[in-house]
Order: structure tokens, then C-alpha cells, then sequence
């Protein structure tokens, strides 16, 4: 007889799914479980390997234990918090307070290939700032963090000083396990923005080349972080950068950003005042250009409105003196950026344009200058829907903006990144609604900041995702003072505020999700003989009736298994009471759950009528393993597609 099916309830094995990929890929490279390197090597080489020759690579002292410890099982899981959260079971925005190494493990199953965009800002390195120290054992110390002995600052941040003899190498064995897990939650056409400072641009680009490929690299962003100063010995550093890479480049669609107002007033100049488009802005673009390209098809004549013909400068024409006909150009003459074609068809349009000018770059038949230069209309509406393709220098969003914005939400912290900047970054991709935007350094939470203010202003139902350590303020900082005691406070307290304060300016602010759900990190809801029943002796047995924490409660429970079971943490979840017993449902059929301590067994005939998918009891609810069995059995008959579970 089938037995019921108990949860795997460890976090994903990275290990193995790299694994079951590459077999499936190279199964001759796979043996007993294991892979041979060397003929994985050949086989993705078209030459003879010399595994005995230098190769281009990053390394660092560390590096392999940065790979181990992103490939880590952990016996980790999320808990709600419904105190701290907003709104909890509407809303679709996440707060997750934790170490984001454990985070990025626990959400590998719920959230693979579903992130649209992610947005970090981590430390910069500059020899004053925190790194996390993923040597330090949580679990080793609870009780000392819980009673407030031993701080998440001395222990889960250290100081990287630039004395360390591994200064960089600190660095950078804690971000490349972040950004290698990071990027299986990216979809396929999903891209990540790194913002980063001089210090480590350079390691950043060759961790980011190897996890990603160098191949979906799609920019580096220069940008403005301050004007002026007067520090530093050799130059001033006004600029930071910004590492733009792609799940796959390949699925990526075009950047493009939407045209500002200050730019369109000044250059969209031009007013239309006959056809069909009349009354419409323009602006105009000389249809010869100085530099283009020799080609055969676009040196011809063109007809001006006074009967004479022109033709770009050069020393070579066509013999007959007759409008649309070429030459074949040579070596430094003017070409036209159409063909005759696409003139004479847009011409047909109305968007050419001719200019009289005494300073013309145009010859006409006789050899002399034209009267008229000639220009293609470029129309505003177009430009406003295809919006334009962005540069890779942003001046406008400097740190003192975000100062500004802070100071006015009354929110204490420093060293923010302007929520126009990361509103800009969103900008350059086509946001669907849903689309999930994430941070896991996220500290003020400037990134829900803008994605909030981004659906209010163009009507949209993007949600975030923000994770950050729950790093103890400073007993005389002024956040302390103002009530908040870890970073997570502040980040919360923020989003509160652009709620209250941020979004009644515009007129959409009714439809906006302004709720979120807080999750914090922390052991798991089992006991160690959930998953190590085998090492339990007889004598035990009375001391373990409950393969469950005494402290948790069932929406702990509830959490566990939604991340286990590969279901998404902001799916609507509704409590019902069947024949006395609280049974949760998530996502209408998706999984049906209930985790009291005593189940009426008639209840399998009320959840089986909407068919779940899913459903999952406390092992311990049942009284013998034979209504276990039969629980199972009835589920089987009245639900034939349903697949239960027991923890």
C-alpha cells in the first residue's frame, strides 16, 4: 500500500540540480553520480584540452569556500511576522528581515526563473564599510542574540579594513555567493543592476563575467554621485557605476527610457501647420550627415522646391541631371541616410523638410551650393511611444537627492540611493504588470520606494521584494533615538511614510498595494528528528511525540511548507473552520493545510469537493499510523488528482 509522502522541508540542494542539468546535458560526463571534469572540459571545447596549461580566471584566497557556501543546504525557514506587516493577507509585497545568503537559499524553489529585476546596492569596500561574515554560526549563538548578549553587528557584519591582508578577498568570496544564487531567481529575460563604487568595479565585472557569462554583460553606468568636493589626494571621486547583466541576453528586449520634459521642450521646437498631422511637435534631423558611410544606393540627386536639384558634397555625380538618380560614391563623399525609396516615400508622408540657408552642406547640379539643406521630421508622439535608447552616463540622480527625500519622510539614514535612480533603472524595461522587482541589500528601503511611486505615476501593479539584515542602529545615532532599532525598522517605517505622505499626490494612489508581508529568518519549525529520525533512541521517544518546535505556531507552519512546496510567499491565503478544525486554504486549491493537533477525519470529504492540488497535515494529528493510511486512501478515491503530505 502507497504511504503517505513526508516533506523534504531543507532548503533546495543547488548541488544536485546542477548536477541532474548537466547530466541531462552530458550524460557520458556523468559517473556514479559524479562528474568528470576533464571530459566535461572536452566536450565543451572543439579543441584537444592541455588541462596542464594557464587559463584567464578570477581567483582569491577563499574563492572555493564562497562556491561551497552558496551551494549549502540549511536548515532554515521564514516565519511571519503579522505585528510588523501591512495588510498581510492582500498584499503581494514582501519584507523579509535575515541574512540575505540564507534568504537567497530558502527562496530558490518559490521564486526560480520568476524575478524581473533585481537592484543591489552592497557594500562598497571603501576600507570603512561592513561586510557580512559568513563564517559566523547563528545557530551555534541563538541565545545569546535573542537575549541581546552578542549584537548582528559585532557578529554577522565585520569591518574590512584596507589593512586586512584579505581585503579584497573578503569582499569578494561575500558577494559572489549572493550574486551566483541571485541569479537563478532571475527570469530568462530578467536582468540585475549592481550599483558599485571605484574599489571594486573591476573584481565585480570578472565575478559577475564568470556567474553570468561575459556574453550577457549588457553595460556599465557612469554615474554622477556628487558635484565638486575637495577630498582625496589625486582626483576628487564624483562618480560611482552601475554593472547592468542579463539572465539571457538573448531574451532581453531593447532598453529604452521615456523622454523627459526638459528634453522635449528643448528640442521638439517645431510646430506642424498643414496635413494630417497638424498642430503636432517635431523636431528635424539633416538627412545628409557628415561621416556616414559609403553606399551604393544613397548618393542620388533631390529635387528642391525651386526646380534645382542637390546632392551632398563629393566629386563624382550622376551623369543625368534628373531627380532620384545615383551614383556608385567614393572614398570620403557625402551619401544621403536613405535610399531614393524611403525618401520619396517618406517625402509622400510629409516628413521631409527643406530649409533655405546661405551655409548649406549640399552642392546642386552646377556644382555650386545648394540653397536648401534637407531634413527628415523626427514627430514627439512617435518618440513618446517608442521613448528613446538611454546613455550610459546618468548625471541627474546625485546622493543628495536622496538626502532631500529622506529628510522629508523624517527617516534617518545615511548613504541612501536616490528612489529616482532606481526609478530610472525600472524605466529602461518593459514592466509588465506583476513583474517583481527585488533588493536583498535593501537597507532604507529606497527600492519599494520606487517601485511604489512607479505604479502610482503610470498605473501599474509592479511588487518588490526587499531583504535586509536586521542590523542593530546605534545606541546614539538619531534613528535610535527616533525609536528605530535595527535597519529593518527604518526600511518598514519608510515605506509607511510613502504611503501616507508619497502617494495621495497622484491620482492612481487608491489602486496601489500599500501593504506587505514581514517574514523574518530563522530556524527551522522541526525538530532535529525530523530530519535524523534514525539517530533517535528508544529511551527518546516519550521526549518527542511532536516532531515540531514548541513555539510555533501554525501560520509558522503554514509558511514552511507554501517555500518547500515551491509556492510563492504572497499567494491569498484564507482560514476556515471545518467540523472544529481551522483549515487554511492557499491560492483557492493550490495546497489545503491543517496543522491542528487532533483532525476530525470527515474533513477529507469537505476538502476533497474543490479538487486541491495539494494537501499537507501534522503528522502527529492522526492517531495511529492506520488513519493515516486511510486518511490517504479517501483522498485517493474523492480527489484522484490530489497529492498529500504530512510533516
Amino acid at each position: 500500500m502507497e504511504e503517505v509522502q513526508r516533506l523534504d522541508l531543507n532548503t533546495k540542494n543547488t548541488i544536485n540540480y546542477n548536477l541532474n542539468n548537466i547530466e541531462l546535458l552530458f550524460p557520458q560526463c556523468v559517473k556514479e553520480g559524479k562528474i568528470d571534469f576533464d571530459m566535461l572540459k572536452q566536450e565543451l571545447s572543439a579543441d584537444i584540452l592541455d588541462n596542464s596549461k594557464e587559463r584567464y580566471q578570477l581567483t582569491w584566497p577563499g574563492k572555493k569556500e564562497a562556491i561551497i557556501e552558496a551551494n549549502k543546504v540549511i536548515n532554515k525557514t521564514l516565519r511571519p511576522d503579522f505585528e510588523k506587516s501591512v495588510d498581510f493577507y492582500n498584499t503581494k509585497n514582501l519584507y523579509i528581515e535575515g541574512d540575505n545568503l540564507e534568504v537567497l537559499k530558502i527562496l530558490q524553489e518559490s521564486y526560480l526563473n520568476r524575478i524581473k529585476m533585481i537592484y543591489i546596492d552592497p557594500p562598497y569596500n571603501t576600507g570603512r564599510d561592513f561586510i557580512y561574515n559568513d563564517k559566523f554560526n547563528k545557530d551555534s549563538s541563538e541565545e545569546l542574540i535573542d537575549s541581546g548578549q552578542v549584537s548582528y553587528l559585532n557578529e554577522k557584519l565585520i569591518a574590512n579594513n584596507d589593512s586586512n591582508g584579505r581585503f579584497h578577498s573578503d569582499w569578494l568570496s561575500m558577494i559572489y555567493s549572493r550574486i551566483k544564487l541571485s541569479r537563478y531567481l532571475l527570469q530568462e529575460d530578467g536582468v540585475i543592476f549592481i550599483s558599485i563604487g571605484q574599489e571594486e568595479v573591476s573584481n565585480l565585472i570578472n565575478v559577475c563575467d564568470e556567474i553570468f557569462g561575459e556574453k550577457n554583460r549588457v553595460g556599465q553606468i557612469s554615474r554622477l554621485m556628487k558635484s565638486g568636493g575637495n577630498q582625496g589626494k589625486q582626483f576628487s571621486k564624483n562618480i560611482d557605476y552601475i554593472l547592468v547583466y542579463a539572465k539571457n541576453i538573448s531574451h532581453l528586449e531593447d532598453f529604452r527610457e521615456p523622454l523627459e520634459q526638459e528634453l522635449i521642450d528643448k528640442i521638439y521646437t517645431s510646430v506642424e501647420t498643414d496635413g494630417d498631422r497638424k498642430g503636432e511637435r517635431y523636431r528635424t534631423m539633416g538627412l545628409y550627415q557628415a561621416g556616414l558611410e559609403e553606399r551604393i544606393n544613397q548618393r542620388f540627386w533631390i529635387k528642391c522646391p525651386d526646380g534645382s536639384l542637390a546632392i551632398p558634397e563629393g566629386k563624382t555625380f550622376p551623369l543625368i541631371k534628373s531627380e532620384g538618380e545615383k551614383i556608385t560614391p567614393q572614398q570620403g563623399e557625402g551619401v544621403w541616410r536613405w535610399t531614393y525609396e524611403r525618401y520619396a516615400e517618406e517625402l509622400k508622408k510629409g516628413n521631409i523638410e527643406f530649409k533655405e540657408t546661405k551655409t548649406s552642406s549640399l552642392l546642386d547640379e552646377n556644382g555650386n551650393k545648394s540653397k536648401y539643406n534637407i531634413y527628415t521630421k523626427i514627430w514627439l508622439n512617435d518618440r513618446l511611444d517608442e521613448g528613446r535608447i538611454p546613455v550610459d552616463i546618468i548625471t541627474k540622480y546625485e546622493n543628495r537627492l536622496s538626502s532631500k527625500e529622506l529628510k522629508e519622510l523624517d527617516i534617518p539614514f545615511d548613504f541612501a540611493k536616490p528612489s529616482e535612480l532606481i526609478r530610472k533603472l525600472m524605466g529602461y524595461l518593459s514592466l509588465k504588470d506583476n513583474d517583481i522587482i527585488m533588493d536583498f541589500f535593501s537597507g532604507s528601503a529606497s527600492t519599494a520606494h520606487a517601485v511604489l511611486i512607479n505604479n502610482a505615476e503610470y498605473n501599474k501593479c509592479n511588487r518588490y521584494i526587499m531583504v535586509q539584515l536586521p542590523e542593530a542602529c546605534e545606541k546614539d545615532s538619531p534613528a535610535f533615538k527616533k525609536g528605530y532599532k535595527t535597519i529593518c525598522d527604518i526600511g518598514e517605517a519608510r515605506i509607511k511614510k510613502v504611503n501616507e505622505l508619497c502617494l495621495p499626490k497622484y491620482n492612481n494612489s487608491l489602486n496601489i498595494d500599500k501593504g506587505f508581508r514581514v517574514f523574518k529568518v530563522d530556524s527551522t519549525n522541526m525538530k532535529e528528528t525530523y530530519y535524523k529520525p534514525s539517530e533517535l533512541k528508544q529511551e527518546q521517544l516519550s521526549m518527542y511525540e511532536s516532531n515540531i518546535k514548541e513555539d510555533r505556531t501554525a501560520e509558522d507552519l503554514l509558511t514552511q511548507v507554501i517555500i518547500n512546496l515551491g509556492l510563492t510567499l504572497d499567494l491569498k491565503i484564507e482560514e476556515k473552520n471545518i467540523l472544529n478544525n481551522k483549515i487554511y486554504f492557499v491560492a483557492e486549491n493550490s495546497l489545503v493545510a491543517c496543522f491542528d493537533d487532533e483532525i476530525n477525519i470527515d474533513i477529507i470529504n469537505e476538502i476533497c469537493k474543490i479538487k486541491p492540488l495539494k494537501i499537507v497535515f501534522r503528522e502527529s494529528s492522526f492517531a495511529n499510523d492506520s488513519e493515516k493510511i486511510n486518511a490517504f486512501e479517501r483522498v485517493k478515491k474523492l480527489s484522484t488528482e490530489t497529492e498529500i503530505n504530512v510533516i
